[in-house]
């Protein structure tokens, strides 16, 4: 190998880069050209552009976003007015039933009420009966007046079940 000062490396590489880099630039410079033209012939060929058709797109996003925004509130008013009349039944059932407790109640009073009443009444038969027998036992041939007496009995038993009855009624 032969040395080589660095001063003559650097000439002559600078004279070789020196008719180079014009021609390099205009060879890049071409290549831009060509691929802008042909860029803008094809648009103008297709008749279609990018960015006519991402603005399109757009816009049928929006359109699609703000009808389905629509939708969404619309179905959320049904559901609040389905929601809402299920409440106002729910009420309307409760308040029935309030109602038919209350009505129950007030016929198991009056039935337990109707109850000692006919348990009374029972009672009271049951006595007439004892006290008729009783005194057909003891005067079998008895006056029409002593008759008499024992139907007043019975008359005067049966007011006073009655009045007892009357009373626990009111």
């Amino acid at each position: 190998m032969i040395p080589v000062p660095f001063r003559e490396i650097t000439t002559n590489t600078s004279a070789r880069l020196g008719a180079q880099p014009i021609a390099l630039a205009a060879a890049t410079l071409l290549i831009v050209v060509v691929g802008v033209a042909s860029i803008a012939l094809w648009r103008a060929y297709t008749g279609t552009s990018p960015e006519l058709d991402r603005v399109t797109v757009a816009r049928q996003l929006q359109a699609r976003t703000a009808q389905a925004s629509e939708q969404l509130v619309e179905k959320t008013k049904g559901l609040e007015a389905t929601q809402q009349e299920s409440i106002d039944q729910l009420q309307v059932i409760q308040d029935q039933l309030h109602t038919v407790r209350r009505v129950l109640a007030a016929q198991q009073t009056d039935t337990k009420r109707l109850s000692e009443q006919v348990s009374g009444l029972t009672e009271a038969i049951e006595s007439l009966r004892q006290s008729f027998a009783s005194a057909q036992a003891n005067e079998p041939a008895a006056a029409p007046a002593a008759r008499n007496k024992a139907v007043r009995t019975r008359v005067h038993a049966v007011r006073t079940v009655h009045r007892r009855l009357a009373k626990s009624g009111k």
